[in-house]
């Protein structure tokens, strides 16, 4: 079940991606983001009354509440065209808290492709940060294509590996994407850096999109 919300996980973040580009219009953005804000609230709740007690099972999908609430949080904050400080500072949090649960999976775990994940979202979420909570629209564009390459990288692939059975290898594929993140992330920033989108000034005032 967790594999199926993580597929969809990684369509918000292309979703989202899009809307900081400007290629995706905030309402229509924001509905979804409420559909899958609605299914990472439902699908940690399951997991963890369906875990038996099981500590390790639990302490796994209490993450994925982090992410459901910083959707839902986005759509309303799109419809009700919010200020994006709120979502910003929580972002701040919830960076930080991926964090500790990058080490988790590296420590804990023993899931080392996860524990890599983990600090793609910690990135990330910095973004959202540093762009909503700051106000530094000089990221918009990075920040935009950061999130839609993350949406493929840390959602579809891996979902699409792990529910057909083909996520095996678990150090080479931490490698992999750990050399990726640092290659590709890297290389945008020149890239992106002196291009805007061009809603990006209308937008700056309300919570245009993280993940």
């Amino acid at each position: 079940m967790g594999n199926v919300g993580l597929l969809f996980v990684g369509a918000v973040l292309f979703i989202n991606g899009m809307l900081l580009l400007g290629k995706v219009d905030a309402k229509s953005g924001a509905v979804f983001n409420l559909f899958i804000g609605a299914l990472q609230v439902l699908t940690p709740t399951y997991l963890i009354f369906t875990a038996n007690g099981d500590q390790t099972a639990i302490l796994a999908a209490s993450g994925i509440y982090l992410f459901g609430f910083t959707y839902l949080y986005v759509g309303i904050g799109l419809l009700a065209d919010l200020d994006s400080t709120g979502v910003g500072y929580y972002s701040l949090f919830v960076a930080i808290a991926a964090l500790g649960y990058s080490f988790v999976n590296f420590r804990l775990l023993n899931d080392q492709p996860f524990g890599v994940i983990w600090l793609y979202w910690a990135f990330l979420w910095f973004l959202f940060f540093l762009l909503l909570g700051l106000k530094m629209e000089s990221l918009r564009t990075y920040t935009g294509w950061v999130t839609a390459i993350q949406g493929w990288v840390t959602g579809v692939i891996p979902a699409g590996l792990l529910l057909s059975g083909y996520w095996k290898h678990p150090t080479e594929i931490a490698i992999a994407l750990g050399a990726f993140g640092v290659l590709a992330f890297a290389g945008l920033w020149p890239i992106t850096r002196h291009r805007q989108p061009r809603t990006a000034a209308r937008a700056a005032g309300s919570v245009s999109a993280p993940t």
